[in-house]
């Protein structure tokens, strides 16, 4: 990696941040409705509002500035970050300005919440139509966070229950109901954390050394999400170069964590926390990780020439840390997002200065045994998919994280293309590269991709000021989306509020999950909604 070109720990911004799921401004939050109550994730003070309304799958919905505001990071040119001062809340009871390191704590049987997951009695399917969906529950922030506020790591959705964290607390919710199952209660604030679970239901996320500004992300800490009890706990290993953790991102892959970043990479053991492998003696040193079912990593190998680099893409055994196969990139072109690590299919992107808006990219399919499959005919459309780890800051090695806007199957590729008015979602041939048909959801609905299931893509409709969202399925030989679940009209204001929220689809369950909660107003911060779900 060229010492002379922004690498990783330089603030860029992750394609599709902002995403393409735009829509034409709508009323959401300009009138109350019958559940005024709830509030939306609001623009923190002070933050200019973005052109158009907004931008996102949600464009149009009530303004939010995530970035600086949320870490209490100001981002300047050149890719230099400061400290906001805040608002003087952190000195606010219940905040310890402590910088010991707390133990977690916990407990395995909260039962929170009334019957249907909402607080303050109000019943979400009072006014639900006939073959509306239910709501399962609509929750609101229940965790005091400081002035700069607090991210939302997750959602994870691990059987019957799912689970987020935010500042200083991990968390476990019925999907049924959202009452909350368990609650770990940690003595520092969460700042990182990988987007995958184990097999057996365990995570990882990262956690800051104490609670004050100059505290940084130093430890890692593992959950069961099966019983909410804190697991094995271990300090970050500190590199040699003057870089903090925050520059690393994590993921999970088998029984095994991964770190990656700049020119370091661990990965470590989910059973006991213990280091099975760190930075290679190859020339080619992985600064990013992709997990799931493979562990994929993003590779950059030096020249002759300092300018320029060699960027690959390794498929690595988890266990050891070694490549199983890598395929070399063209010269300067690097990793940008893994869409997919089972197929293999990535964004690749130039290394070149310039805007994000103007880089060169290219979506390319590998086959198992890593050779070039296809590369996809997606010039003809504006596609920005929304993968980070982070709602905060998107780092270099920062290749996957949570995805919306995009899914796969063994033989295709569904991305949704920029709304003028109304959007597509197309599906490419990961054989040929070539699109195999296009669906829309109909005059003035966007539609996004959220998974695949029984071959057929499920994709989430936005909702709009006579309608609300959806859940549908399109065939696999494409056609018009087929609803699954009508989300109801009567909350359609409240499911509007999520400003490019994270979805996850499972168990004919549907969930809107908030990335961050604005710390500046107490009683505003408490009324904000993080979680939303929809079923049968």
């Amino acid at each position: 990696m060229p010492p002379t070109r922004p690498g990783h720990g330089y603030p860029q911004q992750a394609p599709g941040q902002p995403g393409p799921y735009n829509q034409p401004p709508g009323p959401y939050g300009q009138q109350p409705g019958p559940y005024s109550g709830y509030s939306t994730q609001p623009q923190y003070a002070g933050g200019p509002t973005p052109p158009g309304g907004g931008s996102g799958f949600f464009k149009g919905r009530p303004g939010v500035i995530i970035g600086a505001a949320v870490a209490g990071l100001l981002v300047l040119g050149g890719g230099t970050w400061f400290a906001l001062s805040g608002d003087g809340k952190d000195d606010k009871a219940g905040v310890s300005e402590s910088s010991e390191h707390p133990k977690p704590s916990g407990s395995a049987s909260v039962d929170q919440g009334t019957s249907d997951g909402t607080p303050g009695g109000q019943d979400p399917n009072a006014r639900r139509r006939p073959g509306e969906a239910k709501v399962l529950f609509i929750s609101k922030n229940d965790v005091d966070v400081p002035g700069n506020g607090a991210e939302i790591f997750g959602p994870w959705v691990e059987g019957d229950t799912l689970v987020k964290a935010m500042y200083r607390e991990v968390a476990g919710y019925s999907v049924t109901d959202g009452k909350k199952k368990w609650s770990l209660k940690l003595g520092t604030p969460v700042c990182l954390a990988a987007p995958q679970a184990s097999a057996d239901g365990k995570i990882v996320i990262g956690v800051k050394s104490g609670t004050t500004e100059k505290s940084d992300c130093s430890d890692l800490q593992m959950i069961d999400t099966k019983t909410g009890k804190a697991g094995w706990k271990k300090p970050i290993p500190k590199p040699k170069q003057l870089i903090g953790f925050s520059d690393f991102v994590l993921a999970v892959s088998g029984n095994t964590l991964t770190m990656a970043g700049l020119d370091n990479s661990y990965g470590f053991s989910l059973s006991d926390g213990k280091q099975l492998f760190g930075k290679p003696s190859s020339r080619c040193l992985p600064y990013g990780f992709a997990g799931g079912i493979r562990l994929i990593a993003a590779a950059s190998c030096p020249t002759s020439d300092a300018e320029n680099f060699k960027g690959e893409i390794q498929e690595v055994d988890p266990a050891t840390g070694k490549p199983k196969w890598t395929y070399a990139l063209p010269a300067n072109w690097q990793v940008d997002k893994v869409y997919s690590v089972s197929p293999v299919v990535v964004s690749i992107k130039l290394d070149a200065d310039g805007s994000d808006e103007t880089t060169k990219r290219r979506v390319i399919a590998l086959t198992d045994s890593g050779r070039l499959r296809s590369q996809l005919q997606v010039d003809k459309d504006k596609f920005q998919p929304r993968c980070s780890s982070s709602a905060v800051i998107a780092f270099r090695g920062d290749i996957q994280g949570w995805c919306t806007g995009v899914a796969a199957d063994a033989s295709t590729l569904y991305l949704a293309t920029e709304p003028t008015g109304t959007n597509e979602v197309v599906a490419f041939s990961l054989d040929t590269g070539k699109p195999k048909w296009r669906s829309t959801a109909g005059l003035d609905r966007t539609m996004m991709p959220v998974t695949v299931e029984n071959g057929s893509v499920v994709v989430y409709i936005a909702p709009t000021f006579s309608l609300g969202g959806a859940i549908a399925t399109v065939a696999p030989a494409g056609g018009a989306p087929k609803a699954v679940l009508k989300h109801p009209l009567s909350t359609a204001e409240i499911e509007a509020g999520f400003l490019e929220p994270r979805t996850v689809y499972a168990g004919g369950r549907f969930f809107l999950t908030a990335t961050s909660v604005n710390g500046l107003d107490d009683a505003k911060e408490r009324e904000t909604t993080t979680l939303m779900a929809f079923g049968k």
